[in-house]
């Protein structure tokens, strides 16, 4: 099995209803050609770029899944056949490795020695000892 990605733009004019409807009916295609549904995401609204068949705005459907390369044809049949549909992209992705990262610890800080501040007048006494001006 191979792991495809489907996004597919919905025309505007349907109601919450046939929203769901027609998602669960692509849902149950992919799952009738033997694929294994993965993730799917739910309708967004969209302006498009451009115009596809007369219509500015679209529902945004994304979803990825397991199929085989063979049962791939009579999903694009089945997607090409759907009134509703405006348009479809089917990409063959990639499968993401986990991958582990083991992080060194850091070396514990060392605190610093406190400074002892010396004040101007101990600095002169010492200086006026030192040179033996007292």
């Amino acid at each position: 099995m191979k792991f495809f990605e489907l996004t597919y733009l919905i025309s505007p004019e349907l109601s919450e209803e046939e929203l769901k409807s027609l998602n669960e009916k692509i849902n149950s295609l992919i799952q009738k050609g033997g694929g294994v549904l993965n993730e799917v995401g739910l309708p967004i609204k969209k302006k498009l770029a451009y115009p596809i068949k007369k219509k500015s705005e679209a529902f945004l459907v994304s979803s990825t899944f397991y199929l085989e390369p063979m049962g791939l044809k009579n999903l694009e049949k089945e997607l090409g056949a759907e009134k509703k549909i405006l348009n479809y992209l089917i990409l063959a992705k990639k499968l993401l490795r986990k991958v582990t990262i083991t992080v060194k610890p850091k070396k514990p800080i060392k605190p610093k020695p406190e400074i002892k501040k010396v004040e101007l007048k101990e600095i002169e006494k010492k200086l006026e000892e030192i040179l033996g001006e007292t």
